[in-house]
């Protein structure tokens, strides 16, 4: 089912969430036990990250240093298939740019259909581990809206190929992401809401947003959305803070502002039990305000920790759409 499908056929707010491939020589053990921790709750969808390779140096024995690519998370399409096949549960596997020609786009796309997969969910992604700028792969995309695009032509039966007798057309839902506090290289908030108007004038069918712990940045987001003329569902994407190092690496690593409440909390903390308590506690309430604005449903980063995540579902959601 497609999650604009799930969205208009809900009696309820959606609960989602995202997934890490495993890292490379690494089983689905992990993967499985935060799917069964999170099941009793009704995942509507689960979103598969997708990783492009990244740079590594490496000291060769002559004294030199050579400069490799190597991928750590690789697996996005099987590790959607799979879940989907096994539990039964839509899933959203993450499409990027970076990394990738058109012709590659085209033929994961072809793949992902094969396989009944029916959502995707289209983004630039990061540069590489180890770049500081994104550089578009040679024949492929600089933003996302021309992935969009490209997408959206599959859809119609318009492949790359002009020269294909009656091609198939896919019916993919497109997810793009969308920026409460803008994106680290947009040089103004009114650039993004433009950027991300393009994307959906290209296509795409809803938006999930960037985490944010301020939950009046994303009410202005979907204001100036509005404005804009963008029609779409905006779910909000939000995560639980589970550690103190995470006062440091969140408005590092997505730009987002934490507010000074929640680090005082934090810092106050004697103890990592203490950290994850306020953690859920913040998230819980911050969660409970979103529902009460009836947003379409939240969506989870779970970085690998499910307990906290079902803590806050468990007090915020309305028990009738849990199982």
């Amino acid at each position: 089912m497609k999650v604009t499908e799930i969205i208009a056929q809900a009696k309820g707010p959606l609960f989602t969430f995202e997934l890490l491939p495993p890292l490379k020589g690494h089983t689905m053990d992990a993967i499985n036990e935060t799917i069964e921790t999170l099941l009793p709750y009704n995942p509507a969808y689960i979103n598969i990250t997708n990783h492009q390779m990244e740079v590594v140096y490496v000291d060769r024995p002559d004294g030199l240093v050579e400069r490799r690519t190597t991928h750590k998370r690789p697996g996005t399409v099987g590790l959607a298939a799979a879940i989907q096949y096994r539990y039964g549960i839509p899933v959203v596997p993450h499409l990027i740019c970076g990394g990738q020609t058109k012709e590659q786009l085209e033929d994961q796309l072809v793949e992902l259909n094969f396989l009944g997969i029916e959502n995707v969910l289209a983004l630039r992604g990061d540069p590489p581990h180890g770049e500081r700028r994104f550089i578009a792969a040679k024949g492929g995309y600089d933003h996302t809206d021309g992935m969009v695009a490209q997408i959206s032509a599959i859809n119609r039966g318009e492949y790359l190929d002009p020269t294909l007798r009656d091609p198939v057309a896919t019916s993919f839902c497109i997810g793009v992401a969308g920026y409460p506090e803008k994106h680290a290289e947009a040089p103004n908030y009114n650039h993004d809401i433009t950027m991300l108007k393009r994307k959906v004038d290209a296509g795409a069918h809803y938006i999930v947003t960037q985490m944010f712990f301020l939950n009046e940045r994303f009410f202005e987001f979907v204001d100036q959305c509005r404005a804009a003329g963008i029609e779409v569902p905006i779910i909000p994407g939000i995560k639980p803070i589970q550690r103190r190092s995470d006062l440091d690496l969140l408005p590092q690593t997505f730009r987002v502002d934490l507010p000074v409440t929640l680090v005082d909390r934090i810092e106050r903390c004697k103890t990592a039990a203490d950290i994850r308590k306020v953690g859920v506690d913040f998230c819980t309430a911050q969660v409970a305000q979103l529902l009460e604005a009836k947003v379409p449903g939240v969506h989870f980063y779970t970085q690998g920790r499910a307990e906290p995540i079902a803590n806050v579902v468990e007090a915020t959601y309305p028990k009738g759409i849990l199982r």
